[in-house]
């Protein structure tokens, strides 16, 4: 089974949902998150990657985007983050949960040829393309939902590593494109 992206088509807006592999707690510490926000940031200023919404929750990422070549820039993006994310947890000496983590990365991967030492992320990531508006602010209510939910917040613009922040017209962690 191939698990490149198949997007039916690349100049649409899609809901993309990249999920760690077990689905595992590897964003309960600041650091991992901002090296995924520093990563989406990268992708936005040299790969022309659009981000409409975004939310980092503890084993999951959710964007709404859109590129010229998107499916390479999420192979781009989950392969540098997956390098970075592992070498950031084996450096944190504060990282309670540093050999499991380890041991549940480098499982994954021994169950794949395609991967190194250690597997981040889930092989295949969720994609859906949103050809309507109906659907694009759905999925939007979605993401921004996620944090609240989960019960982390109240409201979801107090979620810092989220969209939500910036259509409450409060300054967000990522440059967005507002849908109106």
């Amino acid at each position: 089974m191939s698990t490149k992206y198949k997007l039916s088509n690349p100049d649409s807006i899609f809901f993309i949902t990249l999920t760690v592999v077990e689905w595992a707690d590897a964003f309960t510490r600041r650091d991992y998150c901002e090296l995924v926000c520093e990563s989406i940031h990268f992708c936005q200023q040299k790969k022309g990657l659009n981000l409409y919404g975004w939310c980092i929750m503890t084993n999951h990422v959710h964007l709404i985007c859109s590129a010229p070549r998107l499916p390479d820039v999420l192979r781009d993006l989950k392969k540098y983050t997956s390098r970075h994310l592992v070498e950031a947890i084996k450096a944190n000496p504060k990282e309670s949960r540093k050999y499991w983590l380890l041991w549940m990365f480098k499982s994954a991967a021994a169950k794949s040829s395609s991967h190194g030492d250690y597997q981040f992320w889930q092989l295949a990531g969720h994609q859906i393309e949103l050809s309507t508006n109906q659907m694009l602010e759905q999925r939007l209510e979605y993401l921004h939902q996620n944090s609240v939910k989960a019960g982390f917040v109240e409201e979801p613009e107090q979620w810092y590593y989220s969209s939500a922040r910036d259509y409450a017209e409060e300054k967000g962690r990522l440059e967005v494109i507002l849908i109106e």
